[in-house]
């Protein structure tokens, strides 16, 4: 390990140094790294550091050990920048790059034996700590008073909050580990105690204040009592932050387990109904990370509270940060107050306790909340891939070339066609017309021979029937495809360019020049051709390895390049052979790509690291020689990142020769820079994947790219899709107008006069849609009433009257519904006939 000077370190006494023993880090200044020796006094220190602002980064530092034991060291003073060290000899700072400087406050009384343990109480008033000597010791270090007790446990203590009480693991008499309750006013006797049965591991507390829950873990056994057990040794545990738990999901406390290979962490959740509340008995107040005062005001006698971390701005989060605000709440929009920040709180602690139905956020509100707390993600983070239809594949394709070179994509196509080589002699490649999906014939189809081997080749973006091919022979032939696709195998090409002395890696069309080509071979130059006159018009110079890829920007002027030597260089072809900028580049040496993103301001490149994990780099182009700004890795694969940019929605696209895996990534203009999207999966490897423009993707479908994938007897079209619930609108959020790659701006002997283009824009809105963003407002239709609705007390009356009000309402009104009988007229009285009684009697 690299030996790190320590920019402030301060002896003590003369002691000899017996080896380093504790190690602990600031949870206020997160920039802030205490280490602490061997030595026979307990002291305590006040470390005064810069402000957090000028501490950009992680903090990098080693630790190496001797004879000693590595002791536990609990979290710094919470109010102010104190340390207690342990069983020290002098306390440094590391950090390499500013000057800190250090003053000692107290020395307390010295201990007679080692000391174990030690722990503040949560308000910063006393100070507690277990020794080999079997005493438990309170200390009140601004007035130096040091009541002892004597009792035969040690190992660990703890303060439980900012109560009188204190926690202590150990050993009974009987090596029974212990854990015992005590009242720092009445040390005479434990309050309570539990066994935890019979094992030579020390116990490890910790313990949540918000929630009151304890979790003990033990050295060297494989146990974290009474809820993981791990096949690895424990060696350490330790509490994660309260504000980066998953409050969706109650989990109340994190705890990361240290084994002799591994780090687990260990959730622990409260099983409740429902996760779309947010559970205020889990979660009260916790303590802030901003300092209520410094160390001069607490040794003066201060003891103010540690603020809650939330600003005004977050109050009315809702459910985001596990709190519902007050009435009064603030709905600014400014972020959270920075650690460097000694603002005077906002509200005292008594204010902020308790729930009370307050505003709640807007969906704006929220999402700022929460792309502040989790980092910004991106809006294709869930972008869809998948196989389009079988009528539209390519099928019974035999014969592949599955040995192209690693500079070479694979295969290529524009909106008309596909290229695809063959593993036949001479160098074969067959194009298929993309009109004429289906299954191929089995007999042989006709192709383009080029006589040698093939090392790249590419369509010429704006004449859709010119095919260029690099070969072994360091010679590149133009070839012309008649409308209609090939009818007869091509022996003759259009046009032979030579200059290259040794064989080519890959070739570049310009992105607006018309007939303008760049080349890179093993003669270690890159030469651009003018393909109309036929000849040679630049070399450039400056390679000493292998060329992995070149890259024109967007707009033409510059061209970039990643090498074998570990470099990546910039050209301004038009005023120098030689590079304009150079930087460092992938460790690695398998390959790389590049591309440039965000409208040319930086440069991703695709390589692999030195453990040969393939990485994406991130590169300034205006200070290259800087490095990566940002890097982000991927997985262990032999097989080099192919990249596609989307410059419409900053989504680039990668996946190698061989893999079954599509990788998405939204590069934005700042951190974190890379924001990983969904990927696609296939169920074979393919052999590579080649994109065709925008017009051909289905806006009615939001699909932002499609692409065709070679697999060894098939050619599939997937389309990329980003999933949204009112598709009748056109997604103008996704849509931009978009650049028309494939018309040229100029031509190659323009640009080589010094002058540059410029892209027609066109919509791809259809006629007949509206944009998403004049589409009308939805009206949000609450699914079910509130639950005081069905709760609100109702008096008889009431209820008798919704009662006739239903019963009406379901059997309809009887006046305005009379029933069809009521209409019927009857007869007159006269109209009645009447037999006479004699008649009557004679029938009878």
């Amino acid at each position: 390990f690299p030996v790190l000077t320590p920019v402030s370190s301060r002896l003590l006494h003369s002691v000899l140094c017996l080896g380093l023993s504790c190690v602990d880090l600031s949870c206020v200044d997160l920039s802030c790294l205490g280490l602490s020796c061997a030595s026979l006094c307990f002291l305590l220190f006040l470390c005064a550091f810069f402000p957090p602002s000028l501490h950009p980064g992680p903090l990098l530092f080693f630790v190496y050990f001797n004879q000693c034991e590595l002791f536990s060291f609990d979290l710094l003073h919470l109010t102010a920048l104190l340390s207690c060290v342990v069983y020290l000899r002098s306390l440094v700072v590391f950090d390499p790059r500013f000057l800190t400087r250090v003053s000692l406050f107290a020395a307390l009384e010295p201990h007679s034996e080692q000391m174990q343990s030690m722990s503040w109480k949560q308000d910063g008033s006393l100070l507690a700590s277990s020794c080999k000597d079997k005493k438990l010791r309170v200390f009140d270090p601004r007035v130096q008073l040091t009541p002892c007790l004597q009792n035969n446990k040690d190992s660990r203590i703890l303060w439980i909050k900012d109560s009188d009480h204190i926690l202590t693991t150990g050993f009974d008499q009987m090596r029974g580990r212990e854990v015992k309750l005590w009242d720092s006013r009445k040390l005479t006797s434990s309050l309570g105690s539990a066994n935890l049965g019979t094992a030579s591991g020390t116990l490890m507390p910790l313990f949540d204040p918000d929630t009151g829950l304890l979790i003990v873990s033990a050295k060297v056994t494989p146990l974290l009592v009474s809820h993981c057990v791990t096949d690895a040794p424990t060696r350490g545990v330790a509490a994660v932050p309260k504000l980066v738990l998953d409050v969706s999901s109650c989990e109340v406390m994190r705890v990361l387990q240290l084994t002799d290979s591994s780090i687990v962490p260990v959730n622990y959740h409260v099983p409740r109904k429902s996760g779309q509340e947010f559970h205020a008995d889990l979660y009260p107040d916790t303590v802030g990370q901003t300092a209520a005062m410094s160390a001069e005001e607490w040794w003066k006698g201060g003891d103010k509270q540690v603020r809650p971390p939330l600003s005004s701005s977050f109050l009315c989060s809702g459910f985001l940060l596990g709190r519902r605000s007050s009435p009064g709440c603030s709905t600014s929009s400014s972020p959270l107050s920075s650690l460097s920040s000694s603002a005077a709180p906002s509200r005292s602690p008594s204010s902020t306790s308790g729930l009370s139905s307050g505003c709640l956020p807007s969906p704006s509100q929220s999402a700022k909340a929460i792309s502040s707390l989790l980092g910004p993600s991106s809006k294709f983070r869930h972008l869809q891939g998948g196989v389009l239809h079988r009528d539209t594949h390519f099928t019974n394709l035999r014969g592949l070339n599955l040995t192209t070179p690693g500079e070479c994509d694979g295969f290529c196509a524009n909106r008309h066609r596909v290229a695809v080589p063959l593993a036949t002699a001479g160098g074969q490649i067959a194009v298929l017309e993309l009109s004429q999906a289906g299954k191929l014939a089995d007999t042989g189809l006709p192709t383009i021979q080029n006589s040698v081997n093939v090392a790249d080749f590419t369509w010429d973006p704006f004449e859709c029937h010119r095919l260029v091919v690099a070969g072994d022979d360091a010679k590149i032939r133009v070839w012309l495809v008649p409308n209609g696709g090939l009818t007869e195998v091509l022996t003759e090409p259009k046009a032979v360019l030579q200059g290259h002395t040794e064989k080519i890696y890959s070739i570049k069309f310009h992105p607006q020049a018309s007939g303008l080509l760049a080349s890179s071979s093993y003669d270690l130059t890159v030469r651009l051709w003018d393909l109309e006159s036929g000849r040679e018009v630049k070399v450039l110079r400056g390679h000493n390895d292998q060329i992995f890829g070149l890259a024109w920007s967007p707009d033409g002027k510059l061209l970039a390049t990643v090498c074998k030597d570990g470099k990546v260089r910039i050209y301004d072809p038009r005023k120098s052979a030689d590079p304009v900028q150079e930087g460092s580049g992938p460790e690695g040496q398998r390959g790389a790509r590049l591309v440039w993103v965000c409208d040319g301001r930086y440069l991703m490149v695709s390589g692999f690291d030195c453990r040969s994990e393939r990485t994406l780099y991130l590169y300034s182009t205006k200070s290259l020689s800087s490095g990566a700004i940002a890097s982000a890795p991927t997985d262990v694969s032999p097989s080099t990142l192919i990249p596609f940019y989307d410059p419409d929605t900053s989504v680039v696209i990668l996946t190698g020769k061989g893999d079954t895996r599509v990788y998405v990534f939204e590069i934005v203009p700042e951190a974190p820079y890379f924001l990983e999207c969904a990927s696609f999966n296939s169920s074979e490897p393919h052999k590579g994947l080649a994109f065709l423009p925008k017009t051909e993707c289905d806006v009615r479908d939001v699909e932002v790219a499609r692409g065709l994938r070679l697999s060894k007897t098939s050619i599939e079209p997937v389309a990329f899709k980003v999933p949204r619930i009112r598709k009748e609108f056109f997604q103008d959020d996704v849509y931009p107008e978009t650049a028309v790659w494939w018309e040229s701006s100029l031509t190659a002997s323009a640009w080589l006069a010094g002058s540059d283009g410029k892209y027609r824009h066109i919509s791809l809105k259809p006629k007949d849609m509206t944009p998403v963003s004049e589409a009308p407002k939805e009206v949000q239709v609450r699914k079910y009433l509130p639950s005081s609705h069905y709760l609100e007390e109702k008096t008889d009356e009431q209820k008798k009257d919704e009662l006739l009000s239903a019963m009406i309402g379901k059997l309809g009104n009887m006046e305005e519904n009379p029933l069809p009988q009521e209409s019927f007229q009857g007869v007159d009285e006269d109209e009645w006939v009447r037999e006479p009684l004699s008649h009557t009697h004679a029938n009878c």
